[in-house]
């Protein structure tokens, strides 16, 4: 009887009918890449890692992250998410991932230590698989921040009586044009609201600094169509940037009596 020339394991393992099979557990039933079935190369390799030095600057003050340059997602919680923990997760090209839970392990005011628990989708079929990182949290100022402790600003709105000359005491007139301010409120736009800087009490009403002349223009024209005032637009310049002249725009907004809420007939009252 001849002698096989047949290594012992291609003996032990049966080939499929194209001849391929597992190098690690000998399968032949199953695709294979590079010589290992998706079972055993996903016990022998991570299928997701963790990016080098993970790190979140985040604002102390809004919330928002700096991805890049740019500082996005203002008013976020100053607590880490899963949409912050997610971008430093590697995921092999074969891989998708479907859902992640985490446990913080460990934390102190500057690191999180964490563990994910992932379900992932690899070569057809779904997995599970764990990652384990520490994040390092830097705190930063945003330059949104940064510019309203500064007091920057671009634009004004004035908030004024009808009058130019002050007919009522100024007393009344501020708290009655604060109360068309904040009764206001809950209809302005958020652009609008993020553009504000601060806001300052003068005798003749108030002054609302922005950061950003398009949104201040917008909110004066809403409001004079809101509450029937009147506006006046002027522009003084401010300075040179780039070779351009930079200019701060006021917007004076003259508010009639009949905006006051307090004044307004009730809706019970006007029923009658």
């Amino acid at each position: 009887m001849p002698r096989s020339s047949a290594s012992p394991s291609e003996l032990a393992a049966p080939r499929g009918e194209g001849g391929e099979f597992c190098v690690v557990c000998g399968r032949a039933d199953v695709p294979t890449v590079d010589g290992e079935c998706a079972d055993c190369f996903s016990k022998r390799h991570p299928l997701v890692s963790v990016a080098d030095h993970p790190t979140v600057v985040l604002c102390p003050t809004c919330g928002a992250r700096l991805v890049g340059s740019h500082w996005e997602r203002s008013g976020s919680s100053t607590l880490l998410t899963s949409e912050d923990l997610v971008r430093f997760l590697v995921p092999l090209e074969e891989v998708g991932i479907r859902r992640v839970s985490w446990d913080e392990t460990g934390a102190n005011p500057l690191v999180r230590s964490l563990t994910g628990a992932l379900d992932v989708r690899f070569r057809g079929t779904e997995r599970s698989c764990s990652v384990t990182m520490q994040v390092k949290i830097q705190h930063r100022t945003c330059t949104e921040c940064s510019r309203r402790a500064g007091h920057y600003f671009t634009a004004i709105i004035q908030l004024r009586g009808l009058e130019e000359r002050i007919k009522e005491p100024s007393r009344e007139l501020r708290a009655r044009i604060a109360r068309v301010w904040d009764h206001l409120q809950p209809e302005v736009r958020n652009d609008w609201k993020n553009a504000l800087s601060w806001r300052e009490e003068l005798p003749e009403g108030w002054n609302i600094y922005f950061k950003d002349t398009l949104a201040a223009r917008a909110m004066a024209r809403w409001m004079k169509d809101r509450l029937g005032a009147q506006l006046k637009e002027s522009a003084s310049l401010y300075g040179r940037k780039d070779g351009h002249d930079v200019y701060r725009v006021t917007f004076c907004l003259r508010i009639p009596p009949g905006a006051d809420p307090e004044n307004r007939p009730s809706r019970r009252a006007s029923a009658a």
